[in-house]
């Protein structure tokens, strides 16, 4: 079976500029993955729930 890709926006911690990300379904409801962001390339930890409606939220912090 094949998930569609969920794009959601965030803001960039570090510049504070929009980025886009695609988070799978399929990886699970909590996901955890580092992403470096669009603007200035500084590593952002993405935090990805996913309801059971498939609603995703996202939390972004600094990546050491």
């Amino acid at each position: 079976m094949l998930h569609e890709l969920l794009e959601v926006s965030y803001r960039c911690p570090h510049c504070g500029e929009e980025n886009e990300t695609l988070v799978d379904p399929s990886g699970g409801s909590d996901q955890t993955y580092t992403e470096d962001c669009s603007v200035c390339c500084r590593a952002n930890l993405i935090r990805v729930t996913i309801s059971g409606e498939g609603t995703p939220s996202i939390a972004v912090e600094f990546e050491e």
